[in-house]
């Protein structure tokens, strides 16, 4: 895993999570510039998925188990588009607030897939 896109993914998760809360807060529903948001977080997360399926092919490996490394990486790039494609069917604050939570539940997601990759371990 490349330590570095571990982080952009995280950060910018969490800065569409504190977005899409603020609008939350102001009781505004998720528009379109929210949604550009969520693209380039989830294009980050395929390309995080991508740059993992080719060196787990290349034989590396996690020091946690592949298949939990597996697992943890489809959620995490699952993430952020499925809470749009929800706040799409819930046009109200809590549509951000939807939102939001799944941008918070993908840098947790990093955070672990670091973990598990070995990158916690000294």
């Amino acid at each position: 895993m490349i330590d570095a896109l571990t982080i952009a993914v995280a950060v910018t998760a969490l800065a569409l999570a504190a977005w899409c809360g603020l609008a939350a807060f102001r009781d505004q529903p998720t528009k379109d510039w929210h949604f550009i948001g969520m693209a380039l977080v989830s294009v980050l997360g395929l390309v995080q998925l991508v740059v993992a399926v080719v060196q787990l092919t290349r034989g590396a490996t996690p020091d946690k188990g592949t298949a939990l490394f597996v697992a943890y990486l489809l959620g995490a790039a699952a993430c952020v588009p499925a809470t749009g494609f929800m706040s799409l069917s819930e046009r109200t604050r809590w549509g951000s607030a939807t939102v939001a939570a799944g941008a918070v539940v993908l840098a947790v997601l990093e955070v672990r897939l670091f973990d598990i990759w070995g990158g916690g371990s000294a």
